[in-house]
């Protein structure tokens, strides 16, 4: 396989290769370790699945209820790109034939989105916000296994660990903090075999890059943190405390050069940077002094 994030090769009946997994699912569930023919990421998650999750016919348990789900959704920082999410997947989420959802770092639920006869279906198999998605509480899904191995990836039909949630198709893509690296949580598009195509699992990488990209943009200026303002200027402009300073025009080239090394430079580095070889040490240090 080119890609082995993606469900199915260019080519492949859908159908027959449902069964085809279908079969070696129930191998696996009657002892037989050994799955040929299944993705190695799959093969791994069904371990990890078989590990915590007896029960293949269960569901994915509530973990959070509504009053608490309110309060924390409404605090997690993935409640400030909803609107992108919306954005990008929402037509998706309208057609009638998909499903968006938003987990957190635990596979969580926070959000799960689309029209009234898919989150039915949904609803039958505890697919809904505050439901545990993680593969220990629900065995291997897209939202779960993107969270478990951090990378986007398809889930395909049977494929899924749990009986219950293989007539379903999904892409999902982790998401992180921009600041930090962490794990903030997945975006998840759910619908049926169609999704097992390369453009549904781009677009929810691209979803979930667009959502870390709009994080980073806005994040919080350290306490403390000072700002210069000197492209496109003859004087810089420094702010710093909350007190706004603008400063001459030799003052504006030593912070400058300053910002722009900031392992540090010695007087005479700042001299030679500023004049040339050329320069008097004497009124260099006054200026540096005053700086």
């Amino acid at each position: 396989m080119a890609n082995p994030w993606l469900a199915l090769d260019h080519g492949v009946d859908p159908a027959e290769r449902i069964r085809q997994v279908g079969r070696a699912h129930e191998r696996f569930l009657s002892g037989d370790v050994a799955v040929p023919q299944i993705r190695s990421v799959v093969a791994e998650s069904w371990r990890r699945s078989a590990g915590s999750l007896r029960n293949p016919d269960g569901n994915a348990p509530i973990d959070l209820g509504d009053g608490e789900l309110e309060e924390y959704r409404a605090a997690h920082p993935l409640a400030r790109v909803l609107p992108i999410f919306r954005d990008l997947l929402g037509g998706l989420a309208e057609d009638g034939d998909h499903l968006i959802a938003v987990c957190d770092a635990y596979g969580r639920l926070l959000w799960v989105e689309g029209m009234p006869s898919m989150l039915r279906g949904a609803e039958r198999m505890n697919f809904v916000p505050g439901a545990r998605w993680d593969e220990q509480h629900a065995g291997t899904n897209a939202p779960g296994t993107a969270i478990a191995v951090d990378h986007s990836l398809q889930i395909f039909a049977t494929e899924h660990f749990s009986r219950s949630v293989q007539r379903w198709t999904c892409s999902a893509a982790p998401i992180h903090d921009p600041a930090s690296g962490r794990l903030l949580g997945a975006i998840d598009v759910t619908g049926g075999d169609h999704l097992a195509n390369p453009h549904s699992l781009a677009l929810v990488r691209a979803t979930a890059l667009a959502a870390e990209a709009y994080l980073g943009s806005h994040l919080p200026q350290p306490a403390g943190a000072g700002r210069v303002l000197a492209l496109g200027r003859n004087e810089a402009v420094l702010t710093f405390g909350g007190v706004r300073q603008r400063l001459g025009r030799r003052h504006s080239e030593l912070l400058v050069l300053l910002l722009a090394h900031p392992e540090g430079r010695t007087g005479e580095e700042l001299g030679v940077d500023l004049y040339g070889e050329d320069v008097s040490p004497v009124p260099q240090r006054a200026r540096s002094a005053r700086l």
